[in-house]
């Protein structure tokens, strides 16, 4: 399992209908060099340096602060749509190869590169800046139905990362509550909600004992 590649992508102005903030940071690029990761602690800033987060409404945030989406989905979207498309082109900050991202665990916990560890928290939901950028008749729909969305991850210990690191499971939860079962939970199986609360449960129940480890080492009362 490895990083292919990091991509960010510079604020510009949308060409295209569907936008409403009228900019947009899913144009992605591989850099070259080490991109430092982090968490933002702010609503709508995002965990890449250098990255641009423009839609602050719906992207960006400890929760979202890196997306990952993997190299053997894209080139499955590449044959179904007869193009080639380029690593970040899905607007990912970290393009896979190797890394089951839809069958990962809300809550799993990767090491990518020496320092890095990010945790899964769940899929990304297509949007209408997401269609337009892509151009593809239907796009949100055929997106979801394929229940595979990549995977958005929050930063719990920040670092470099850079194309060719490796990617090692840190720890995995307790429950079966995948990206892509979260995913189809929230769009277009509906019965599934009830199910997936174990996962929100699960990680409810990990914050709190992470509250109370701090606050013991630190002689907080």
């Amino acid at each position: 399992m490895e990083v292919l590649s990091v991509n960010v992508g510079a604020e510009r102005a949308v060409a295209y209908t569907g936008a409403p903030s009228g900019v947009t940071g899913i144009d992605k690029r591989p850099v070259a060099t080490a991109v430092r990761v982090a968490a933002p602690g702010v609503a709508g800033a995002g965990g890449v340096a250098g990255d641009a987060v423009c839609d602050l409404r719906f992207h960006g945030g400890d929760d979202r602060a890196v997306y990952a989406f993997a190299r053997e989905d894209l080139d499955g979207w590449e044959r179904e749509l007869g193009r080639p498309l380029a690593n970040g082109v899905f607007g990912e900050n970290l393009t896979t190869a190797g890394v089951d991202l839809a069958g990962a665990l809300v809550g799993e916990r990767w090491r990518v590169g020496e320092t890095v560890v990010l945790e899964v928290t769940g899929g990304r939901i297509p949007c209408r800046t997401f269609a337009g950028w892509l151009g593809e008749t239907g796009w949100v729909r055929r997106f979801t139905q394929a229940a595979s969305p990549g995977a958005m991850l929050r930063v719990i210990e920040p670092g470099d990362i850079r194309a060719g690191d490796r990617v090692a499971y840190v720890r995995r939860p307790d429950h079966d509550v995948t990206v892509s079962r979260l995913f189809r939970a929230v769009t277009t199986q509906r019965e599934l909600l009830p199910g997936v609360l174990e996962a929100a449960e699960w990680m409810e129940r990990e914050q709190l004992e992470i509250a109370r480890s701090y606050c013991a080492k630190h002689d907080v009362r």
